[in-house]
């Protein structure tokens, strides 16, 4: 075991989460750390099977005397979001993550940490290989490819799980309780060309903006944080005519569902023109951190000679297709697009401009949209698509999912309170979360399961510095273990 989790408590829980830093499992990627589980539980004396989505549902017989209550869905997703600063050489197919305890949080830095949401895959696994505890039949579904579009859940087939309530263990504020949370679809904008010849007199220059703080598309996205594809596509659209700028590659981004904190231009000016490009920029960055720098401090723009070791592609993006792009990213929505006025405080809709990537030959960008009205998902997507098909382009919408309805009446959701404010002598909060749960999915499938969402407070997930409060793992350990007890006596629910 890694030596930082010696200390920490539940030792149980830290364990198998530290089988989750060593082995990879980026989206699409989880197949070694599902036969390592698949093994574990065959060891634990425990039924398993992966389904035809390479899901893998592993079961528990009930304690003795508790055969005949309510079966229990214990559900978090295996894969993580990966992520890391520029200049970290981390290779997430192959290398382990590597936390760090500070201040009573645990913590990446320069990663991700993969906290969303393998603490709540640790705590399911515990709860399998805990023989004291009590509870009723218990099913563990951990899922995949959650964070690249929910593929796991999408697959789930109906008439597999037998349990008529779900706890999801993939929420990141301690003490909340979630009942509902948004759906969503991505727009994918692809368009091909024809590269231009470098201009006979231009020379290359890489732009960087970066040091954005990031974060969760979904979570994080009513603060306001800066978004670096669009912050450098609005300079590069003002640069390009008074500099005679010709673009040459554009990537930002590397997640749909996290906030862009860098992005990287390649450009070609002439020769003359590369003072000023220097000074225009330095006016640039001026300006941006006075706009941004109460939520953005860290912010910075600045040029590069290219290196030996950059790669440049032959030529320029031809000049219509660089009008295209540059003005209509410009354009394109990012942000909140509507706050709730049912559920106060509650982001409705909103879109996230995620990635993009251009080069001479044609590119690719991605809009991630959420809303708490499946509806209004596609009324916003379709404005994404409007404004592309200006240029002629068709954008694809893909990947669409449920929101979750919440259930107010919901007797699990009495029965979490109730042990809630015995364990803990206060009282907890119920949410609507403006992020995707694959508990929309699961219950599109499952409409008669009661379910509910908590876990342990997590910040900056989806963003390199990602941290778990340990604290509150350890709350949520002996609160999801006081839940289990509970549903397993014949009074609940």
């Amino acid at each position: 075991m890694n030596p930082v989790f010696e200390s920490l408590q539940p030792a149980a829980v830290w364990a198998h989460f530290d089988t989750l830093c060593r082995i990879p499992r980026p989206s699409k990627q989880e197949a070694a750390l599902r036969a390592h589980l698949a093994q574990w539980a065959q060891a634990q004396g425990l039924s398993h099977q992966v389904d035809a989505a390479g899901n893998l549902l592993v079961r528990k017989p009930a304690s003795p005397g508790c055969e005949g209550r309510p079966g229990v869905v214990l559900q978090g997703h295996l894969d993580m979001v990966c992520q890391a600063n520029s200049g970290v050489a981390h290779d997430f197919s192959r290398d382990p993550i590597t936390p760090v305890l500070r201040d009573g949080w645990l913590r990446a830095e320069g990663t991700t940490l993969g906290a969303d949401n393998g603490i709540g895959v640790a705590l399911a696994l515990a709860v399998l290989a805990d023989r004291t505890l009590v509870h009723g039949p218990i099913e563990a579904l951990f899922t995949v490819d959650e964070e690249a579009g929910m593929g796991g859940a999408q697959g789930l087939a109906p008439g597999v799980l037998q349990g008529s309530l779900m706890l999801n263990l993939d929420t990141e504020e301690w003490g909340e309780f979630y009942l509902g949370c948004a759906g969503g679809l991505d727009v994918n904008v692809d368009r091909a060309a024809s590269a231009d010849a470098l201009p006979a007199g231009y020379r290359y220059r890489r732009i960087a903006l970066q040091g954005l703080r990031g974060g969760h598309s979904g979570v994080n996205i009513h603060e306001e944080r800066g978004n670096a594809i669009k912050l450098l596509v609005r300079v590069l659209h003002a640069l390009a005519p008074s500099c005679g700028l010709r673009l040459v590659t554009l990537q930002g981004g590397t997640a749909r569902n996290a906030l862009p904190r860098e992005a990287f231009a390649t450009v070609a000016l002439p020769i003359d023109q590369l003072a000023t490009l220097d000074a225009q920029l330095a006016v640039w960055h001026t300006l941006l951190r006075q706009e941004w720098g109460d939520v953005e401090p860290s912010l910075c723009l600045q040029a590069r000679d290219i290196q030996a070791d950059d790669a440049v592609p032959d030529g320029v993006l031809a000049q219509r297709e660089q009008d295209i792009w540059l003005d209509t990213l410009l354009a394109a929505p990012h942000g909140v697009k509507r706050q709730s006025q049912s559920v106060a405080g509650v982001v409705e809709s909103s879109n996230n401009l995620g990635m993009v990537d251009l080069s001479p030959l044609g590119g690719h960008c991605n809009f991630m949209v959420r809303s708490l009205r499946d509806s209004l998902a596609q009324a916003l997507a379709q404005e994404i698509v409007s404004l592309w098909r200006l240029s002629g382009t068709t954008p694809v919408c893909a990947g669409q999912y449920p929101g979750w309805t919440p259930r107010p009446d919901s007797a699990l959701l009495r029965t979490c309170q109730q042990v809630f404010a015995r364990e803990f002598g206060q009282a907890s909060h119920v949410q609507v979360i403006h992020a995707g749960l694959e508990c929309g999915l699961i219950s599109a499938k499952y409409p008669a399961m009661d379910i509910v969402s908590f876990g342990p407070t997590i910040r900056g997930a989806h963003a390199p510095g990602e941290a778990v409060e340990v604290a509150s793992v350890a709350r949520c350990w002996q609160l999801l273990v006081a839940i289990l007890q509970a549903l397993a006596t014949p009074a609940a629910g």
